[in-house]
């Protein structure tokens, strides 16, 4: 899993920044290119015979010029995914990548080894609801997606009430792939569910259906475009309910528009969606300016009189707030009066009764909590709750009994409890475990359901009783036998960046292993948004740990780890150190013998396509391979996509001349020089990515090939039924790819058992 979240308003700022097909179109693409296929060293010393070489892409350059710079571009003609030539150059690519792993000899019982890890036990995640009742939302075994369930008791059966497979979309699509759930939101009398259901992992053709929770039946409510506004928000009386959708664009309206003007709307059970009026964004509130590029959503916490209106850009720690009664929704424009705006540095806002507690960096870059009166929601008159510290605040959960606030301490996930009212005692929740933690609550119940997780203990569910102040295993995620092994540890190190700054560094590795320089090791890293790389684990790492590899994670500027501070170091012109501090981490793993540049890959996606981008392109020699899944390659002709734009706050805009000298030293594809020794590299993309266009995988692919003097691979791998990393994919596509990672890897570590036939 790659997403993180904070708060419950995170599906705004979610959309950054994680079935192939076969036969040869060899013969078909020299007659579409009129391009002659040149041999590689690599492939005429690994490759049978029979195993044709990747087509060349044709030059086609197109040149630019910003503040005065010449920058050329080989492969803009990539950027048009509907020219045929340039989807049978991706196919052909894509066949002669699947062909190249199948042949790796160690792939196929790599994969099994993955599977079976994997179908061990049912993967979980729960919602608590009032009346014992609890959403399960599971992944059987042997099941390829997730379904949602009722149970009733924590030791109920479970009884299936929403499944993927068998929901017929109302809009039809050209999306190929299984229907996903994506998320889903029970009403307060918990009577009805709304659930948004995509193809494939085509987001942006995401529906949402609504599902009576007593019969299992489907209400008739569906509405197509319900995403990119936050989850929907029931309101009280269970008829109605707030959600955000995607404007209708007229044919032949530009990509950079798609995501533009996204507003929240009301829907009443029963009336067809296209008669709902929209209640808060752009344009719709008179003296409520909405900058057109930002995203709007309204958010009714249950047992709640208030309603808040949120506008953030997508990628945005701050949001700019609103409130107004609940019982105001539709009713009239001139209710809604401003708590805050994006100057004030606010996170997330939680509500009891009449208090509003805010998560705000204001004078804090890890975070503090304050509290005003949401009569009268004046900043200045706001009394801090829980004070900055060394510890980031992560997160504020709202339950019956206290707000329940999430920390990251030195890596480490702690949770306060603290009690409503003025000068609350604040109690620190004891945990079974350090590691990771969510904390998720109801302001209906007291207590929360946390969920742990490390570097070597598999996600466990627990709930806190604040009466007996206890943590107990709720038992909802089953217990596998790979869930804690007992040959697998980990270490916490600060590793010294280029500029003395003190990145920290996770090594997870197998008990007895030897610094002999000889591990494979993979190291990853991400770095935007302010999102941290929490621990995880998962049994399916299991099978890179039993063939003697090594799992590091770099935790770079940019990411979240020592809260806003930390973000604002690697974002826009301070980019630099997220790569920097990654090749930092390299250094260091190499100099301490954990692995040598002969066995070592770095990974990043998405964002951190950039680290692992600029990471190959500035030291080529620290690496052996590479894994660039779903990533930005290309970040000069980002804008220029639906989810460019909204990304502009992260990373900047070519119009502006400091905008574009940030882009330029950051965009991978630009730095990509002829006759380099580059490792062997692995992209990967979806066809379905909503977040990052396909081709810039596509052009960093034919980029690297042109460029490199290594003979090493440059593999193009697509996966046409599903869209940004896993997101929207089946299991059975996240073991694939999983496998294919490991075996490039082993293969291109010359590790025995992994090597193709000469």
């Amino acid at each position: 899993m790659d997403d993180r979240t904070r708060g419950r308003r995170q599906s705004l700022r979610g959309r950054k920044c994680f079935g192939a097909s076969s036969g040869p179109v060899f013969m078909a693409l020299c007659a579409c290119f009129g391009a002659a296929l040149v041999s590689t060293g690599w492939a005429t010393a690994q490759s049978k015979p029979d195993l044709p070489l990747p087509p060349v892409a044709p030059v086609r350059p197109v040149t630019d010029v910003y503040f005065g710079t010449r920058v050329v571009d080989p492969y803009r003609y990539m950027e048009n995914l509907k020219d045929p030539q340039v989807q049978a150059w991706m196919k052909a690519q894509n066949d002669y990548t699947r062909a190249a792993l199948a042949r790796i000899p160690g792939r196929g019982k790599l994969l099994e080894r993955i599977r079976h890890l994997d179908q061990t036990v049912p993967q979980v995640q729960a919602v608590e609801l009032p009346g014992n009742l609890y959403l399960i939302f599971k992944r059987l075994p042997t099941g390829n997606v997730a379904k949602l369930y009722l149970r009733h008791g924590l030791n109920g059966p479970d009884r299936l009430l929403v499944d993927p497979e068998a929901v017929k979309l109302a809009a039809p699509s050209q999306h190929k792939g299984k229907n996903v759930i994506l998320y889903f939101t029970a009403s307060q009398d918990a009577r009805y569910v709304a659930v948004g259901i995509a193809p494939g992992g085509a987001e942006r053709n995401t529906e949402l259906h609504v599902f009576s929770i007593v019969s299992g039946r489907e209400t008739g409510d569906v509405i197509p475009g319900a995403w990119g506004g936050g989850q929907p928000s029931w309101l009280p009386g269970d008829r109605s309910f707030v959600y955000g959708r995607l404007q209708t664009l007229p044919r032949g309206a530009p990509a950079t528009e798609v995501e533009q003007k996204v507003r929240a709307y009301l829907h009443i059970l029963g009336r067809d969606s296209g008669k709902d009026p929209a209640v808060f964004g752009y344009g719709v509130v008179p003296t409520i300016h909405v900058d057109p590029r930002r995203l709007s959503a309204v958010v009714v916490q249950p047992d709640c009189s208030y309603a808040l209106g949120v506008i953030n850009s997508g990628v945005s720690p701050n949001s700019v707030f609103y409130i107004e009664p609940a019982t105001d929704l539709g009713k009239t424009n001139s209710a809604w009066r401003e708590v805050a705006v994006l100057s004030d540095d606010v996170q997330d806002i939680e509500i009891h009764g009449n208090d509003l507690y805010l998560l705000t960096y204001k004078n804090a870059l890890r975070y503090k909590v304050i509290r005003i009166d949401a009569r009268n929601p004046n900043l200045a008159s706001a009394e801090t709750i829980v004070a900055p510290s060394s510890a980031v605040v992560t997160s504020i959960n709202p339950a019956q009994d206290a707000l329940y606030v999430q920390l990251l301490d030195g890596g480490i996930g702690r949770v306060l409890r603290v009690p409503y009212g003025p000068h609350p005692h604040i109690e620190e929740v004891p945990l079974p475990f350090k590691g990771t933690v969510g904390v998720q609550t109801d302001p209906r119940l007291a207590g929360a359901l946390l969920t742990l997780t490390s570097w070597t203990k598999a996600y466990r569910i627990y709930t806190y009783d604040p009466g007996t102040k206890r943590v107990v295993d709720t038992r909802l995620q089953p217990v596998g036998r790979y869930d804690n092994p007992t040959n697998v540890q980990s270490v916490e190190l600060k590793v010294r960046s280029y500029d003395g700054t003190l990145v920290p560094l996770s090594i997870v590795y197998p008990k007895g292993m030897k610094r002999d320089g000889s591990n494979p090791t993979l190291l990853y890293g991400y770095g935007a948004y302010g999102f941290s790389t929490d621990p995880y684990f998962g049994p399916t790492r299991l099978a890179w740990f039993e063939e003697g590899g090594i799992y590091a994670v770099c935790h770079v500027r940019g990411g979240g780890e020592y809260g806003e501070g930390w973000h604002l170091a690697g974002k826009g012109r301070t980019k630099p150190n997220t790569w920097r501090d990654f090749i930092a981490c390299a250094q260091y793993l190499i100099e301490h013998k954990y692995t040598s540049p002969a066995r070592l890959a770095g990974e990043g996606g998405s964002a951190g396509g950039v680290l692992i981008g600029r990471a190959i392109t500035s030291r080529p020699d620290l690496f052996a391979a590479a894994i660039d899944v779903v990533g930005m390659s290309d970040t000069l002709r980002e804008e220029t996509t639906a989810n460019g734009v909204p990304n502009i706050p992260e990373f900047g805009s070519v119009q502006t001349k400091e905008g574009f000298k940030a882009l330029y030293a950051m965009s991978p594809y630009d730095h990509v020089k002829d006759k380099t020794r580059y490792p062997a590299v692995l992209l990967e993309t979806g066809a379905n990515d909503p977040r990052v266009d396909p081709w810039e995988s596509a052009k960093m692919t034919a980029r690297l090939q042109a460029a490199t003097s290594s003979g090493k691979p440059v593999l193009l791998r697509v996966e046409y039924h599903g869209g940004h990393g896993g997101i929207g994919g089946t299991e059975t596509q996240i073991q694939e790819m999983l496998a294919d990672n490991y075996s490039f890897m082993l293969w291109q570590f010359g590790v025995s058992g992994f090597q193709p036939a000469r």
